[in-house]
């Protein structure tokens, strides 16, 4: 049996961590790795709010495989948690257990853990090594870091386009512009983010029920429009199922509000749009880490123009829509040294439809 480096298992962390998304907000998805002499003896992630940590599941794994963790080696994204929460703190489990080394990616940005887990596992007299693969564990947790030091979430731009850059025709067609493999890579999408975003013109306009089809265990991302002037009819289907959150201006008419099936929530308006970073300042203090943005085209621009944006998944289709409907709104950029340069991450295919990531350039 091939045997496994510590770097090796927190690459495998990683990916159980990346399974976890979408289901352990708001918790950060974690994965974790039991290591001895190179063989794994249990691994686990995240679990749904209230349930194990990654540490636990790695140690339930293990001793259910027969295995006694003491003397092990415990490999982990993010640094365990030392505080009692809806669960008991982490390190008191992984130091009664008797662990002799822990691996861990970065420390917890959450200022009662910061630091602090580490200090509480060397002062039981484990050894303690932090940032393997610090980059790529931090990014895994960049949402629930930036929801507990600034207050914003992750956001997700995606969108579905033609060759030439349009999401409908000119009459507003727009199902279906990728084939079956590509809408199924996007509901994975879904399924790994915290909340859906629209606005209130993709609502009148498609009335989409933003559920996601998936294979693996069910996941329902919440529902959340941003909606000026509270105009979502009670009739819309992405109020039939799930969470859904209106969020729209003060100055609302409250009696727009009777017969909504979903959680309303006021914040300051911009213009005749909802504050967008007033909106995500909201989803982040709910919980909300991971935010996928899929339109419509005012809602792209008004992200885009706060800054608010990370990364932009694209979804390009093999066909053309001469004098189409482009995916994202407002005026021109009229110099090419004021438009920005976005860092192309990955390029993956699906039949004859091409996925595009980009890094956005954020000025936070």
């Amino acid at each position: 049996m091939a045997t496994m480096t510590e770097r090796d298992a927190m690459l495998r962390a990683l990916v159980l961590a990346r399974g976890a998304l979408g289901r352990t907000a708001p918790n950060p998805a974690v994965g974790a790795v039991l290591l001895r002499d190179g063989q794994v003896l249990g691994e686990g992630a995240t679990q749904p709010p209230g349930r194990h940590h990654a540490e636990i599941e790695a140690l339930t794994a293990a001793r259910a495989a027969g295995h006694d963790p003491r003397g092990s080696t415990l490999v982990v994204t993010l640094e365990p948690c030392c505080i009692e929460g809806r669960t008991p703190p982490c390190t008191d489990a992984i130091i009664a257990a008797g662990i002799s080394r822990v691996v861990v990616g970065v420390r917890d940005p959450f200022r009662e853990v910061d630091g602090h887990g580490l200090e509480r596992l060397r002062a039981a007299g484990i050894d303690v090594v932090l940032g393997v693969e610090a980059e790529a564990c931090a990014r895994q947790v960049r949402g629930f870091g930036r929801a507990v030091t600034i207050g914003l979430p992750e956001v997700t731009l995606k969108v579905a386009v033609s060759l030439d850059g349009h999401l409908a025709t000119a009459s507003g067609e727009s199902k279906w512009i990728t084939g079956e493999e590509a809408r199924a890579d996007a509901h994975r999408l879904r399924a790994s983010h915290d909340a859906i975003l629209v606005g209130l013109g993709t609502v009148l306009a498609d009335d989409p029920e933003l559920t996601v089809r998936w294979d693996g265990e069910p996941r329902s991302p919440v529902k959340v429009v941003l909606d000026a002037d509270l105009m979502t009819p009670p009739r819309a289907r992405l109020l039939r199922t799930g969470r859904t959150m209106l969020i729209t201006s003060h100055e609302a008419p409250e009696a727009n509000a009777r017969g909504l099936s979903a959680t309303v929530i006021p914040v300051a308006r911009r213009g005749n749009q909802v504050d967008t970073a007033a909106a995500f300042r909201v989803l982040a203090a709910g919980g909300l880490h991971r935010i996928l943005v899929e339109g419509g085209a005012s809602v792209h621009r008004s992200v885009l123009d706060a800054g608010l944006a990370d990364t932009l998944v694209v979804y390009v289709a093999g066909l053309l829509l001469p004098g189409g409907k482009p995916w994202v709104a407002g005026p021109p950029i009229t110099a090419l040294d004021r438009a920005p340069r976005l860092l192309l991450e990955d390029v993956t295919t699906f039949g004859g439809d091409v996925r595009l990531t980009y890094a956005i350039p954020s000025p936070r």
